[in-house]
């Protein structure tokens, strides 16, 4: 039995079914992460006019929020990950 461990590469290599998972992942984490630059962007250039502070602000705090996201994400990723294709695995440990 084989251990498995967060964060290996042979993790998502495992199955087309991990690959896929795995460029899922990716793909919502490149989009998070455009979201938080927009937000950044967006809310630096509201800050020039005194009238649009408030929103300028709250673009701040969602795009720190999604720039929080962005390791939760990685987080759960590896996990999903992880527990994919143990199947085999479990199966063996149930016959014994």
């Amino acid at each position: 039995m084989t251990q498995s461990r967060l964060f290996q590469h042979e993790n998502r290599e495992k199955s087309q079914e991990t690959r896929r998972v795995y460029a899922l992942f990716e793909l919502v984490y490149t989009l998070v992460d455009f979201g938080a630059a927009l937000c950044f962007i967006v809310g630096s250039i509201l800050f020039f006019y005194e009238s649009l502070m408030t929103p300028a602000t709250w673009l701040f705090v969602i795009g720190s929020v999604l720039f929080a996201v962005k390791p939760t994400l990685r987080l759960v990723r590896e996990i999903k990950l992880i527990s994919m294709g143990d199947t085999k695995d479990v199966a063996s440990r149930l016959e014994n």
